[in-house]
């Protein structure tokens, strides 16, 4: 998509980052791959032997370059929860790949980031307790899935309650939200909501997927939060890491407004937030 060549650009243009912040993901290991998704799946994945059905439910093409896609983005979020340890918040401009469950894909997303990030730094000793925080508007069926029934990982997802995906999973906590709920209505559930989860699960990672799609002006949000409800959105989770002193990773998730000018600004928000909260 244009947004993740542009999006950069933008964040250097202004200054907020320059060259240094970068980092060139690398593909996940196979090995790390298998720890989350079904091994059958991930063969006909590698080798392209999908039936017809599982192709279509990604909603694209299968081909050996989208494969490869997947696997950097998944490697992606870990290297970014890697510098997240390190300096308290790191962004993965792609991932979020939030609707592929351990054995499937759906939603344009074949290998669920989210899921492969908790279940490395689990396995690596570098977090106990992960709190994956999805204000996406879509629900995140897969990652909900993948967890169901784990105490260590806590799902939260708000999202439009009569979007995509039409059958929901069961997250640990799910807000479904009515169509057209503006920013005053929307920030006051989340902080309620952050609040409740913490009085009962003690995170020492967070993994944010800070989709833009619950704008006013997305195609396929159908919610009416305005750019500075997004920032604030932004912010009440930022500020949530920094005050708590827990590293957060975040990956950027959907947005679908008309104007590309729209998404690269509300996605460029939450890096000036983490420049000005983190560093």
């Amino acid at each position: 998509m244009e947004k993740y060549e542009l999006l950069p650009v933008q964040l250097m243009h202004e200054g907020t980052v320059d060259h240094s912040n970068f980092f060139t993901p690398t593909k996940v290991p196979e090995e790390l791959v298998t720890k989350t998704h079904d091994p059958v799946y991930w063969e006909k994945l590698k080798n392209l032997t999908l039936s017809k059905s599982e192709i279509r439910a990604t909603g694209f093409p299968l081909s050996r370059e989208l494969v490869e896609r997947e696997l950097i983005i998944a490697g992606g979020s870990i290297q970014a929860a890697e510098f997240a340890l390190d300096h308290g918040i790191a962004m993965n401009i792609a991932g979020g790949t939030h609707h592929a469950f351990a054995n499937r894909g759906e939603g344009f997303c074949l290998l669920n980031d989210i899921a492969l990030t908790a279940n490395y730094l689990q396995a690596k000793g570098l977090a106990q307790n992960i709190l994956v925080v999805d204000l996406d508007v879509h629900q995140g069926n897969g990652t909900a899935a993948i967890f169901q029934g784990r105490h260590d990982v806590f799902t939260f997802s708000m999202h439009g309650e009569k979007n995509y995906p039409y059958r929901k999973e069961f997250s640990s906590l799910d807000v479904a939200l009515p169509d057209g709920i503006r920013d005053k209505e929307y920030l006051y559930l989340l902080k309620k909501y952050l609040d409740e989860i913490l009085e009962g699960f003690d995170p020492d990672f967070i993994i944010y997927q800070s989709g833009v799609d619950v704008l006013e002006s997305d195609q396929l949000g159908r919610l009416s939060l305005t750019m500075e409800g997004v920032r604030q959105r932004d912010k009440t989770v930022l500020d949530l890491g920094a005050e708590l002193n827990v590293p957060i990773m975040c990956c950027m998730g959907g947005g679908y407004s008309k104007k590309i000018s729209q998404i690269i600004e509300a996605h460029a928000q939450v890096y000036r937030l983490a420049q000005e909260l983190f560093f």
